[in-house]
């Protein structure tokens, strides 16, 4: 009898491990995906950024000090990998962007122009399924975050190596204001 039960006791307690394991997985990889949306979303952002100072560049061409900035802000944020490295330079580049766009005041032809106001509006429309992605993303971090930190699961997630994600926070970060 004692046997049997240390058997029952063995199997509940593989199981236990098991079903946990596979839903620690299933929330890492939820905040895996959620990055992923991030990323493609800041991609996005990366390849209007050329566009726009392009289109700016035909209008206010002597404008090489911002040109140069945001081109160096856009590397920068591009090259980054860590999710810390990214928030500053995603601020950076989103305050150069900011720049840019101010330019449309010196330049009325610019605030004019069909291919700026068009790229204004991806820019807007990109900035908000950003900031979308972005609230997606730092809600998957917690609930991952709690769930590797809740009892029992956490007996189970230090020595699967399962550790805490960082949120995805843009520091001081001023919104691209677009003024059409």
């Amino acid at each position: 009898m004692a046997l049997w039960f240390a058997g029952f006791a063995l199997i509940a307690l593989l199981a236990f491990i098991a079903v946990t394991f596979n839903e620690l997985v299933v929330a890492r990889n939820g905040v895996r995906k959620a990055w992923s949306d991030i990323d493609v979303q800041l991609q996005r952002r990366h390849d209007l950024v050329p566009q726009l100072v392009g289109v700016v560049r035909g209008y206010a061409g002597h404008e090489h000090d911002t040109f140069d900035a945001v081109a160096q802000s856009r590397a920068r944020a591009q090259a980054n990998r860590s999710i810390a490295g990214r928030e500053q330079a995603e601020t950076e580049l989103t305050g150069q962007l900011s720049r840019v766009l101010a330019l449309q005041e010196n330049y009325p032809d610019l605030k004019a122009s069909a291919n700026f106001l068009q790229l204004q509006r991806e820019l807007v429309e990109t900035e908000n399924r950003l900031q979308t992605a972005r609230n997606a993303y730092n809600e998957a971090v917690r609930s991952y975050n709690v769930q590797i930190q809740n009892f029992p699961e956490f007996l189970l997630a230090r020595p699967f190596g399962f550790r805490d994600a960082e949120f995805f926070q843009a520091q001081d970060r001023t919104p691209v204001s677009v003024n059409a």
